[in-house]
């Protein structure tokens, strides 16, 4: 009987083992993804300026953004996870490059969008779009 399970353990062991080596993959990529570096790194922006500019410009009053105090508005979309979404507005895909067009011309990507053109200058783009990167 003995013989039996060890017979079953060894023709499943390999199973078992990809089974465990996943869900360690798993919760490294977990850990990663809500603590880890930002998504992507834009040159010459700085997450710490993007978060003042966002409160300058008043993404708050629409967006739920972590980190940002008083931004919990709800007309928008909340920005939870940012760095892990997959398109821009539904639109384009979530890459620095189309993030930026997006903060300063969202019609541009989405005519129609109910997001209004705030007069963002290219600098604050690019510093808005590296602090929500840092949003896991």
């Amino acid at each position: 009987m003995s013989h039996g399970t060890v017979v079953w353990w060894d023709r499943h062991a390999g199973g078992r083992l990809a089974v465990l080596l996943l869900l360690a993959l798993a919760a490294v990529a977990c850990r990663e993804a809500n603590g880890g570096e930002p998504r992507y790194r834009i040159a010459g922006a700085e997450p710490a300026r993007g978060k003042v500019a966002i409160q300058r410009y008043g993404c708050g009053s629409c967006h739920t953004i972590p980190g940002v105090d008083g931004a919990d508005g709800l007309v928008g979309p909340p920005l939870t996870s940012w760095s892990r979404r997959t398109y821009v507005a539904g639109e384009v895909p979530n890459d620095p490059d189309h993030l930026v067009q997006w903060i300063q011309q969202p019609q541009a990507i989405e005519p129609g969008t109910a997001m209004p053109n705030l007069g963002v200058n290219a600098q604050d783009a690019r510093d808005i779009a590296a602090y929500l990167y840092t949003i896991h």
